[in-house]
């Protein structure tokens, strides 16, 4: 990817990491310039925030051990993705970054 792509999207790419609201942020501000990495960085924000929502919504099935583990595990996949978007690569978050970034595609 281009170094000037990269700077330009990288403000983008670290906001998205902030909240579900940092990455609705991004999206918008994205949608006015068309930044591929912003874009990337959002479809794998999106993701995982998916991913959390889902994880909270089964907590009562998963009990509170399982729901901590996993929120470990997110949130480690979070620091991953955020020290991406720092560094300025495309760093795809393990395990699930492939799937985020087939299956939000249309973002960006």
């Amino acid at each position: 990817m281009q170094n000037q792509t990269v700077q330009e999207g990288k403000t983008m790419a670290i906001i998205s990491y902030f909240t579900w609201i940092g990455t609705l942020i991004a999206f918008i501000m994205n949608n006015e310039k068309h930044n591929s990495f912003a874009a990337f960085h959002i479809r794998q924000m999106i993701g995982l925030s998916l991913f959390s929502f889902l994880t909270g919504f089964l907590s009562k099935y998963i009990g509170d051990m399982g729901f901590g583990i996993i929120g470990i595990f997110i949130f480690i996949l979070w620091i991953i993705g955020f020290m991406g978007a720092v560094q300025g690569q495309e760093k795809k978050i393990p395990l699930f970054g492939d799937l985020f970034q087939d299956w939000f595609k249309g973002i960006g």
